[in-house]
Formats: structure tokens, sequence, C-alpha cells
């Protein structure tokens, strides 16, 4: 039998996240103790009255095909919940609910991009990015930023990557992998610059918005002159530990919602009744059942920078959402342990993973090649013993 595979799938890379987590289940089943780091996954159960109302929904019978954009009362709970929480204005005729905010932006590609178009990622960007536009047809521009600007770029920096091409620009707030978050001002210079192209659309990737260790989280749709250009993506992944009811959404214009939903019809149709039951109960609460967890968060986060801090040669910024730190680990490169030679962040992310038993994620997964991703979404005792580790195995490097 001739295994020959499609250009499609030949061309798109494995994602390096789950990669990283394959090989750790791997390292686990030989008898490796094997902390694993890899995966932005809360370590939270999700919360009772959410599992309460999805007990509710099989009892009633909620286990048929769902409307393809979702059921209309949790796409009414979505517009409302956009309104209350972000003072954004989306009809529920403007939200698609998907099986997953990936699934929405795979969604917004594959209904928006031509071969050829362009989509501005600024630099680290999620690691799905780049190859869900790959699978678009279109091509990825990254812009560069460093720990010194705080992993954010500037409407000037957007500005300088724009040609004619340019169909897209793609970034998350709170970002994975950084924890950056863009400040009110940051958003609207850029929302100022885009609204002079009306052909470029934002998508702006909110998944983390309840992970956010600042006042408030700020949505760029806000600003009235870009609102019709901008798609807010969001879902309940994160802010309310539901990674496995897999639910995103999105807030559009019209044109564009209707678009998705015509794309989704012919791939996944609705998606779980159940799933769509149990985020209508989350997103119709108010938002205090995440800020046990957001606290729970910001006090991980605020042990990891303090113990990370004691090992020579990472630089680290103050992330202020999302459960990640980015260091920077290139003072490393060139260094080996006498077997092993340290030439890039991959290597040393290999190398943390076969030496040290920890499995965290290069940065070239994420369009940096000077840092490595590490995830405290996990116990205190976890990862005191994981940065442990990560320190005695990088004192090895000379």
């Amino acid at each position: 039998m001739d295994n020959q595979l499609s250009n499609t799938i030949n061309n798109l890379s494995e994602s390096e996240t789950l990669a990283m987590t394959r090989m750790s289940r791997e390292l686990i089943a030989e008898g490796k103790d094997v902390i694993s780091l890899s995966i932005g996954e809360p370590d939270f159960n999700t919360p009772q009255f959410i599992k309460d109302a999805a007990i509710k929904a099989i009892n009633e019978n909620y286990t048929h095909y769902t409307p393809v954009p979702g059921y209309p009362e949790l796409r009414k709970a979505i517009s409302t919940k956009f309104k209350r929480d972000n003072n954004l204005d989306y009809t529920p005729e403007q939200i698609v609910v998907s099986t997953g905010a990936k699934h929405s932006l795979a969604n917004i590609a594959l209904s928006l991009l031509n071969p050829n178009d362009e989509v501005i990622l600024p630099a680290p960007y999620w690691v799905s990015y780049k190859e869900i536009v790959k699978l678009a047809g279109a091509k990825h521009v990254s812009i560069p930023s460093s720990i010194e600007q705080d992993f954010k770029v500037t409407a000037d920096d957007i500005k300088k990557a724009i040609t004619d091409k340019t169909r897209m620009v793609w970034f998350s707030t709170p970002c994975n992998p950084s924890g950056s978050v863009y400040t009110k001002s940051e958003l609207e210079d850029i929302a100022k610059l885009i609204a002079q192209y009306p052909h470029i659309i934002i998508v702006s990737d909110e998944i983390y918005e309840h992970i956010n260790f600042n006042d408030k989280h700020e949505s760029i749709a806000q600003f009235d002159y870009i609102k019709d250009q901008v798609v807010t993506v969001n879902g309940v992944s994160k802010g309310f530990a539901m990674t496995g009811w897999r639910i995103g959404y999105i807030g559009a214009p019209k044109w564009i919602a209707d678009a998705c939903t015509k794309m989704q019809g012919q791939f996944t149709s609705g998606t779980s009744s159940i799933s769509q039951k149990a985020a209508q109960a989350a997103l119709e609460a108010d938002s205090s059942c995440t800020l046990e967890m957001r606290k729970a968060f910001e006090k991980r986060r605020e042990l990891v920078l303090n113990l990370m801090s004691d090992i020579p040669g990472l630089k680290l910024n103050n992330p202020k959402g999302a459960f990640y730190v980015f260091p920077d680990v290139s003072s490393y490169f060139g260094k080996t342990d006498g077997k092993t030679i340290i030439n890039n962040a991959s290597d040393l992310a290999m190398y943390l993973l076969n030496e040290g038993l920890v499995a965290l994620v290069s940065g070239d997964a994420f369009g940096d090649s000077n840092c490595i991703r590490f995830s405290y979404a996990t116990s205190e005792d976890i990862l005191i013993e994981a940065i442990k580790r990560i320190k005695n195995t990088l004192a090895l490097l000379h």
C-alpha cells in the first residue's frame, strides 16, 4: 500500500506543546519521574455548579444535534457576558460557539484568508497560530520583541510589518507564552493604526481574560472606530477550568460570524450539547468563581519568580497574566556538561527533559528562539521540586 500523505499534512508541524507532553508521558511510562510543565491546563477541577448544569442537561435530554453556531440561549449568555465584563456590544447573531478557541481560530483563518495573504504575528505568539495560518494557505509575518520590551510590540512595530498583502493581525492578551498583558493605551495605539487600513482584521485572543493580575482586562474591540475590524476570541477552558469541555467562541462582525458558521457547518456542525449547557451556566454566573483560581495562580507566580531568580543566567519578566513564565535562556547557549552541547532553546528543553526530568517547551515553538516556556498551573510542591531540578541540571553546564 502506498502510504502517501497529502502535502497539507506533510507541511503541518506537530504542536510542540503536545509533542513535549507526549514525550513526557513516554518517559513516565518507562518509569521515569518526570514533572511536566509543558501544557497549559489549570490543575483545578471544574466548579461544581457547572458540572451540575451538565448533569441537569443530560437528564433533560439535551442530547441531540445543536444549531451550528450554538444554542440561542448560550449565544445570548455570551452576548451578555461581553457587555457585562468587556463593554462590548455583540448581538447573539454575531457569536459563533466552536469546539474550543483553537477551532474558532481555524474557522476564522479558513473563512478569511487566501493563498499568499499575510498575517502579522507579534512574537512570542501561541504555538498554533503559525500552523493555522499555514493551513489556510497564507503566510505569517513575525514581529520580534524581547524581554526588555516585556514581550510586547508597539503600533510602530506593526506598521513597519504591514504590506499590501497584509490581511490580519493575530495576538493574545494576556499572552501565551509570555504572560504579558496589553494596557488600554497600548491597545488604543494599535487600534488607531489598524483603523487606517480598513481591509485588515485584528484577531484578539482573550482566552486568559480571567487570569489577569492587573485591575481590569482590556479588549481592543472596545474602541468603536475599530470594532468592525476586530474578531474577539474567548472560551471557558482557562478561566473556568473547563479544558476538556471544548468550548470556545467568537464575537465578530456579522459577515464574519456568518462565514465561520458556514465553515463550521461543513467540518463539525454544532459543538457538544452538554458542554454548551455547562458553558451557559459558567457565563451566566458572575466571575467570582474564577477569583480563587486567579489568586492561586498569582501566588504561584510569585513563588516561581522568586525561586527562578536564584538560577544564574536566566532573564525574567514579570508576567501580568496567564500562568506561564518565559525566561530568556540564551546565556546557556554554547555550554556543555561534557556530553551534550546546548546550541539553542530546543537543545536546552530536551536537556532539561532527559537530564532533569522536567518537561518545558522551547521558545522556538512560539517564535522566540532565546526562551523556554514554563507553566506554573500545578501545585506549589511540584513547582518547588521542578525548579530545584532545573537549577541543579543547569549547574552542570559550563
